[in-house]
């Protein structure tokens, strides 16, 4: 049993790992060559689709706990919740800066 748990770890951190990988090209934007910035776009857009199944396990988790556990500790409780609204600013974060690298690409100019 506890193999099976350090192996979810393990993969949830790997996962992480892809998904900064993936959404590196957002966060440094000013640095961004917008010759590939179509690249960027389906690069972080796959990077955005897995914290967006992160946002939905971790509400699925947080309002339908494990079924041998009747009621979930609070401590637990607390951080699944700031979690989910840290994993909600980032999506929200990321798409913004998706419609700027979008924006920036457009050939008739940036509107901001």
């Amino acid at each position: 049993m506890k193999f099976k748990k350090e192996m979810a770890f393990g993969l949830v951190i790997i996962l992480w790992i892809i998904t900064a990988w993936l959404l590196y090209p957002l966060i440094n934007l000013d640095s961004v060559d917008m010759d590939n910035a179509k690249d960027y776009l389906y690069r972080s857009a796959i990077g955005i689709t897995i914290m967006i199944i992160f946002f939905g396990k971790t509400i699925l988790d947080l309002f339908f706990p494990q079924v041998t556990l009747r009621t979930m500790p609070l401590l637990n409780t607390i951080f699944l919740t700031i979690y989910s609204f840290a994993l909600a600013g980032g999506i929200i974060f990321m798409i913004t800066r998706m419609i700027i690298l979008y924006m920036r690409s457009r050939k008739s100019g940036f509107l901001f």
